[in-house]
């Protein structure tokens, strides 16, 4: 049997490749989940995610999670695991966030397919 070799992401290379905010994009598939890098600046919209749990790992700068009872914030080589069903706002106020996230596949970014950004393969 011909087994293709796998080959590693760089994701410096793969972050230097998009300038978008909020935009999604898929690097790598594993099982049916997606590998998705997003840059962030500013406020995103409070949402949830009724199916699934969300995963954010953050690369760099830092990055607040509002709750409706509070935030909490997120730095470099941290990760936070939000909760199916729980309502969150993703915000970079204190500039740029590069951030990793782990969704099963086409997951939509707001929770609702209609008002979602669409995950492109980077």
């Amino acid at each position: 049997m011909d087994v293709k070799i796998p080959k590693p992401v760089r994701l410096a290379d793969k972050f230097s490749a998009f300038d978008a905010h909020w935009s999604p994009q898929i690097v790598a598939r594993y099982n049916d989940n997606e590998v998705r890098l997003v840059k962030t600046s500013g406020e995103w919209v409070w949402h949830k995610h009724d199916e699934t749990d969300e995963l954010f790992l953050i690369v760099e700068g830092e990055f607040d999670m509002d709750f409706k009872n509070g935030s909490v914030t997120v730095r470099p080589g941290e990760l936070l695991v939000v909760p199916r069903g729980v309502e969150h706002r993703p915000a970079a106020r204190r500039g740029e966030v590069k951030l990793i996230l782990l969704d099963p596949n086409d997951t939509p970014n707001t929770g609702d397919p209609a008002t979602a950004v669409k995950a492109v393969e980077l």
